[in-house]
């Protein structure tokens, strides 16, 4: 058995069941899960121009048929959910040729679907025979280990990076094209099924916390250690191919970890309570200092008991905010901004920066 974290930031070599089965019971955050669709390509795919496309007729996809495919899938399947603590998730992504036989046996093994999102591709492959549909999308399944888990969910952090607006669960992304593309030396596509960074950044910021031990049983070229790093997350990688391990470590190394307020996850944590009539004695707020909207359209005026004025009437900040936008109610540290040290930052901000002074 292995000690984890001996394992913390390396890739095993090796199959992906069998090195599943060293790992400590309840020791894994979060999991990533890309494993081969059973894509059961027969032929040659041939773009429209004649030339040939080269789609995924890769050893490690061959199976003798579904029975294979889903035993396959079990073991792998139980060995993750032995490991992944009650507080983690799993993420399983596949594409119309698997994904239903992969859904229902985490179903059956007790895992709890808590989402399943459509990864839309905006730059789809075509069908080239123009025989069905573009297959235009992937499909990944969020699951908790069972219906009790306690799993991470950043929602703010989504919430902001989606313009402020809750996160929906179809997520429009392109297919790993140009500089992200891994290739050899003879400019051949070093992995017929690399996924992009993009995803994996919504995958992980979404449902991990800084430290996390972020694991692939399936890690290819490394897609997931690699923003596992920049994220500030420990990764494990199970890999069995040395070509795909020797190109993942190379493309590892050269990420840096980045420090923000995003990775770090500050928008979880509650805001500060400091009460507008603060901030104005303290002078981070003044009287009679316009008030914008976020596009830059100003809308009132603050008093000097740290309520706001317009044609509208005499509102405190979050009857103002639900006014100007007909609601019923809104916050108005969220809706309001303004200039502070030649900065446009909404109000909420300078509770933030009154409380780091304070600390000082």
């Amino acid at each position: 058995m292995y000690i984890i974290n001996n394992i913390k930031n390396t890739i095993i070599k090796g199959d992906s069941i069998e090195e599943l089965k060293k790992i400590p019971n309840n020791s894994i955050d979060l999991i990533f899960a890309d494993p081969p669709y059973y894509m059961q390509t027969e032929g040659e795919l041939l773009r429209t121009n004649g030339t040939k496309f080269n789609g995924v007729d890769d050893e490690w996809d061959k199976f003798n048929g579904f029975e294979d495919y889903d035993n396959f899938s079990i073991n792998w399947l139980t060995e993750c959910q032995r490991i992944l603590k009650i507080t983690g998730s799993i993420w399983v992504i596949g594409s119309f040729q698997n994904i239903f036989r992969i859904g229902k046996i985490m179903q059956d093994l007790g895992f709890w679907i808590l989402n399943d999102i459509i990864w839309s591709k905006t730059n789809p492959v075509p069908n080239f025979g123009g025989t069905r549909f573009c297959n235009a999308h992937e499909t990944l399944l969020w699951c908790g280990k069972n219906k009790n888990t306690k799993y991470t969910f950043n929602y703010k952090t989504m919430k902001h990076l989606n313009n402020d607006k809750q996160e929906k669960s179809v997520w429009n992304i392109s297919l790993c094209t140009g500089n992200e593309r891994l290739k050899d030396k003879d400019g051949n596509k070093v992995h017929s099924t690399q996924k992009p960074e993009d995803l994996l950044f919504k995958v992980i910021i979404s449902s991990s916390k800084p430290n996390d031990i972020v694991l692939d049983p399936f890690f290819g070229t490394g897609t997931t250690g690699a923003v596992a790093k920049r994220l500030a997350r420990n990764y494990i990688g199970i890999e069995r191919e040395d070509k795909y391990i020797y190109y993942a470590k190379d493309r590892i190394k050269n990420v840096e970890t980045e420090m923000s307020n995003l990775i770090n996850l500050d928008y979880e944590v509650k805001p500060p309570k400091v009460p507008i009539k603060n901030l104005i004695e303290k002078g981070y707020l003044k009287p009679n200092q316009k008030l914008y909207t976020k596009k830059g359209n100003e809308v009132c005026i603050l008093n000097k008991n740290g309520n706001v004025e317009n044609e509208l009437g005499n509102f405190s900040i979050h009857q103002m905010s639900a006014k100007l936008q007909k609601l019923e109610k809104y916050n108005g540290w969220n809706y309001f901004y303004t200039y502070y040290n030649d900065k446009f930052i909404p109000i909420d901000e300078l509770r933030y920066i009154y409380i780091g002074d304070s600390n000082e």
